[in-house]
């Protein structure tokens, strides 16, 4: 009697232990499920909400922003073109609307890898093609917008830099993507900071001149015009910040096509 009672048990914990993993297999089917089709269908939701963002800090950037009109009606006003970065002239090799620089930037047959001189942004491989972004007024170039990136103490900080219709005075700068210390390197998000960037020059001589120095400018100096506060205590996102300008706005980044624009041959 006794044994027949284990043999019962044992099927009964057997059918139990099977039940348990059907219920757990049938769980874990199903929800894969759902969030497979949450996923599929906030795609476009998402997608949406990254272009009014991007939009939104590219406003921002060149001063553009107002509170109270929809980001796309404002997003009209600007021009979106593709700039081939080892020629600096428009093309059509790539559509501006699905483009993506830093997926082209990891691929080899779209970018380019950088030598340690060149690569003083420290992004390692540089895009072919670039989004750029440009307002005009009555028919004439009134700023552009350029995407620039570059790594700082911890992190790949993303922003873009406005520059006025003289392409060498910067219209503004901002960082939309950052993960620099709180408090030290993060306070390139800092609006008092970044409002120090409008009417600063970027040439000097042909040359990237634009930099932090180390504490704060003085009013005095004859670089005033090229110089930026640095960001207390927080040296290397400082250094990063002047690497990444120096990149992008120098020969291997956006000067060829700022030369060509200014000759008004781009």
């Amino acid at each position: 009697m006794a044994n027949s009672d284990q043999s019962v048990h044992k099927v009964a914990h057997k059918d139990t232990v099977k039940r348990t993993l059907l219920v757990t297999v049938v769980l874990c089917v199903v929800c894969a499920l759902l969030v497979s089709t949450a996923a599929v269908m906030l795609r476009p939701l998402q997608e949406e909400n990254q272009t009014i963002d991007r939009q939104r800090n590219i406003l921002i950037a060149a001063g553009l922003l107002q509170a109270d009109v929809p980001i796309e009606q404002q997003f009209q006003q600007i021009t979106t073109k593709v700039v081939d970065l080892r020629t600096g002239y428009y093309t059509q090799a790539v559509d501006p609307a699905t483009y993506n620089a830093l997926q082209a930037a990891k691929n080899p047959q779209m970018s380019e890898t950088l030598n340690r001189q060149e690569d003083v942004a420290k992004i390692f491989r540089r895009e072919d093609y670039a989004v750029v972004y440009l307002v005009e007024k009555n028919g004439v170039l009134d700023k552009v917008i350029l995407p620039v990136r570059g790594y700082g103490l911890w992190s790949t900080m993303y922003g873009f830099i406005a520059l006025d219709k003289d392409l060498n005075t910067i219209a503004g700068l901002g960082f939309y993507q950052q993960g620099e210390t709180p408090g030290l390197g993060g306070e390139i998000d800092n609006p008092r900071w970044l409002a120090e960037w409008p009417g600063k020059h970027v040439y000097e001589d042909n040359n990237v001149a634009i930099h932090l120095v180390k504490g704060v400018v003085n009013p005095a100096s004859p670089d005033q015009a090229f110089e930026v506060d640095g960001l207390a205590g927080a040296t290397l996102t400082s250094r990063g910040v002047t690497n990444l300008l120096k990149f992008w706005l120098g020969p291997q980044g956006f000067q060829p096509f700022l030369d060509n624009l200014k000759a008004g041959s781009a």
